[in-house]
C-alpha cells in the first residue's frame, strides 16, 4: 500500500529532501480503484475526495470537485470507466509522488 508514503507536491518544502518520484499511471489506477467503495466502476465525489485525501491533497474536496469538472465528460456527476483516463491525466498533472 502506498498511503503512508504518498505526498502531493504542495506539501513539499525545501530543506534538502531527496527527490520525490512521481506516481506512475498504473500506481494511480490502483489507488483510485481502491476507493471505488461500491465497486460500480465509477467514481462519485466522495470516492474521489477519499482518494485525493489518501494521495496527500491539502484540499481533497476541492480537488474532487475539479477532477469531476475535468473528467466528467457527460456531466452525470460520476467518472465512469470511459472517463477514467481523464481522471488519471488530471492526477498526473497535479504531481502526486512517492517519497
Amino acid at each position: 500500500m502506498y498511503d503512508n508514503h504518498l505526498q502531493h507536491n504542495d506539501h513539499q518544502h525545501g530543506g534538502g529532501k531527496a527527490a520525490s518520484v512521481p506516481l506512475t499511471e498504473d500506481q494511480l489506477k490502483g489507488i483510485f480503484r481502491r476507493f471505488d467503495t461500491n465497486k460500480d466502476d465509477q467514481f462519485n465525489r466522495q470516492e474521489l475526495k477519499d482518494a485525493f485525501h489518501s494521495l496527500g491533497s491539502k484540499f481533497p474536496s476541492w480537488r474532487a470537485f475539479w477532477a469531476l469538472h475535468h473528467a466528467d465528460a457527460n456531466g452525470d456527476g460520476f467518472i465512469s470507466e470511459n472517463e477514467f483516463s481523464e481522471l488519471l491525466n488530471y492526477a498526473i498533472k497535479h504531481g502526486y509522488v512517492v517519497n
